[in-house]
């Protein structure tokens, strides 16, 4: 049964309801139920979408809903074909007796929207569309793997220390899917089948647009799910930060030791266990002794101050009872009440819960921002759970199959939302972890603990370029990889330089790692507390000798050199979408090998940026576009429409500027 319900189409059959709406410019939101009515929830969908005037028409066996460019037509058997000005760009797989689109009878039995109910309450959700084996697949976050097309991968709809489900994604057909769904789950982007899971959920959502560029497309998605707001300028820089400094008198010393280097720094991060125990959120006095006069000292030498706050809560710690008590931490289906075991016997905090966030802040608020903390670090932002056995794990907005992959989002809005709340402008924290429309929350997002090599070096040029097709355009790492066991060893200083060129042309410059050996004492033997945990070495810039210093010194001040020009991008992603670091494709769409290159990208839309991402290696190919382009390393300027091979020592990154 058709039905045309103002700016929408409904359609009736076998006990499932499918809606189908104009929702933004050129694009459709798609929900289906078995259940009677659907839910409030419209997820990543935040924005109010620009009205629009939906075409639908029905006839005896097929209706058809038009918006702008985009047009869904759907049979009695309610199979959805997606058109882009008439021409079939996605369409569900069928293949059942009762026929397709094309009139096919076939006895496979298979089904485009498959329910399998959980008994009591949600379905287990697998929705299939054909596969065209030629079209190229992007976005979906941040995975650790080497593939950038992501046409033939397997992506688990999970969130997990240095993997960012972030479910949606830009064709190289001219479109753009949204799986508006945080249920835990799984995409795979076969040849022959295209396929989203939900694990358990009471509806399917999905949002689909059309537009000619990946330029276009994102300023569809993000007209929808939000955009990055304002970025302060005087955080475009450089941030340092190491696991860990343990003291206040470590942090000054470090502040100081910069300016005496000539090193400009923006901000500094205090890490981890700088509490008494996890869930504390305060400063051990201890070690800590008058944590505003650092601040302050800090904040008149210009550098903003960033601290890391943690979800798990310790049994130990001073708040636990409480929390437990009134419900504000995560509950486990089956077993004890731990969640998390790094350090301690700990529950992490429920983030969907409002009064949660709420509590989280005012603790925040109070042993932090009124002391006059400018950024938080919301690590373990996943969270990082014991197990990743999400059927284990219970929240206030449902079981952890069924919503867990927001859990991010709502973590980072425990901040965001009070700060702009207490007046703040510009809020900009850490994190770890996101979700679709996660980028409108003040969210810098970094790789997580990624290991020390070429081959995570490599992963993560594809993670930035994949977070930013995805919507996510404050992208960062660790220079240098998270783990390494000896900063002495000359592969590891080659990687540190060959990641720091690299992340000048990102949208944080920020140093940070666990950097062995662990030969420096513990401060004191206490069991458990500040002190337990030892310290790496050092990870300034001078620390790694004076050839490298010189290397990174050098890049620092090409990176402030760009300031204006970082900006301008900053303020693309806040008008547009637009991330920094793009893909070679996103500014040269027409160009068809621009859609083949992964290992060069575009930052903003002037410099094309081919880092060295191999040990040992010191020269390369870079395809340069048609048109002209100047080596800032020489000024020489180069015709476009060809692959050039150039040399490239250590102390250099092969740069074009657009002419």
């Amino acid at each position: 049964m058709f039905i045309k319900n103002h700016n929408c189409l409904i359609v009736k059959h076998q006990g499932e309801t499918l809606r189908i709406d104009a929702w933004g410019e050129d694009s459709l939101r798609i929900r289906s139920t078995r259940y009677p009515s659907f839910t409030d929830h419209d997820w990543a969908l935040t924005e109010s979408p620009a009205e629009t005037e939906a075409q639908i028409e029905i006839e005896e066996k097929t209706a058809c809903i038009t918006n702008g460019r985009l047009k869904a037509q759907v049979n009695p058997q309610g199979v959805i074909a997606f058109y882009k000005d008439d021409e079939l760009i996605l369409r569900e797989y069928f293949r059942n007796y009762e026929g397709t689109l094309c009139n096919e009878s076939r006895c496979l039995k298979y089904i485009n929207r498959e329910y399998r109910p959980y008994i009591g309450g949600d379905y287990r959700i697998v929705q299939k569309f054909d596969s065209d084996p030629d079209e190229k697949i992007f976005g979906m976050g941040q995975y650790q793997q080497a593939n950038t097309n992501l046409k033939g991968c397997i992506l688990d709809l999970e969130q997990r220390n240095s993997q960012v489900s972030v479910p949606f994604y830009i064709s190289s057909k001219g479109y753009g899917f949204l799986w508006n769904n945080p249920a835990v789950g799984r995409a795979s982007f076969g040849t022959n089948i295209t396929e989203f899971t939900a694990e358990a959920v009471k509806q399917l959502d999905e949002w689909i647009t059309v537009a000619d560029t990946p330029k276009e497309l994102l300023k569809n998605y993000t007209a929808v799910t939000g955009r990055a707001p304002e970025f302060p300028e005087d955080l475009m820089g450089l941030w340092q930060c190491k696991l860990r400094y343990r003291t206040q008198k470590e942090v000054l010393e470090v502040a100081h030791a910069c300016r005496d280097h000539g090193v400009p720094i923006n901000a500094i991060v205090i890490d981890f266990f700088h509490w008494p125990y996890q869930g504390d959120w305060r400063f051990d006095e201890t070690y800590w002794p008058d944590p505003k006069a650092m601040i302050d000292e800090l904040h008149e030498m210009g550098i903003k101050v960033c601290v890391s706050v943690w979800p798990s809560v310790d049994k130990k710690s001073e708040n636990y009872e409480e929390m437990a008590e009134i419900g504000l931490l995560i509950r486990t289906e089956r077993g004890g009440a731990q969640t998390y075991d790094y350090q301690g016997d700990c529950t992490e905090i429920d983030a969907t819960n409002p009064e949660t966030r709420e509590y989280l802040y005012e603790k925040v608020k109070k042993n932090y921002l009124d002391l006059g903390i400018d950024m938080i670090w919301l690590d373990n932002a996943e969270p990082d759970y014991v197990k990743y056995d999400f059927d284990q794990y219970r929240y206030w907005l449902g079981t952890a199959l069924s919503c867990s992959n927001i859990w991010p989002q709502y973590y980072s809005r425990a901040i965001y939302d009070n700060m702009i709340k207490d007046g703040r402008k510009n809020p900009v924290n850490l994190l770890r972890s996101g979700w679709a429309g996660s980028q409108k929350y003040g969210n810098v997002i970094w790789s997580g603990d990624v290991p020390s090599t070429f081959e995570s070096f490599r992963d993560q040029l594809q993670c930035g370029l994949n977070m930013g097709l995805a919507g996510i355009p404050w992208w960062t790492t660790d220079i240098g990889g998270f783990m390494t066991d000896d900063v002495n060893d000359p592969s590891f200083r080659q990687l540190l330089i060959r990641w720091y060129e690299f992340a000048v042309y990102t949208a944080v410059l920020r140093m940070h790692g666990d950097r062995g050996p662990y030969d420096i004492p513990p401060l004191d033997n206490r069991d458990y507390g500040g002190g337990y945990l030892k310290t790496g070495q050092p990870n300034e810039l001078w620390s790694y000798g004076e050839e490298n210093f010189a290397i990174m010194k050098k890049f620092l001040n090409v990176r402030l050199s760009m300031h204006d020009y970082i900006a301008s991008l900053y303020k693309e992603a806040e008008e547009n979408g637009s991330p920094l670091m793009r893909t070679m494709f996103y500014e040269f769409p027409d160009d068809s090998k621009c859609w083949e290159i992964y290992d060069q990208y575009m930052f903003g839309s002037e410099y094309l940026v081919a880092p060295i991402l191999y040990e040992d290696t010191f020269e390369r190919d870079v395809y340069l576009p048609e048109g002209k382009w100047k080596d800032i390393r020489t000024d020489e300027i180069l015709e476009g429409n060809r692959t050039i091979h150039t040399s490239v020592p250590l102390d250099e990154i092969a740069v074009y500027q657009k002419q």
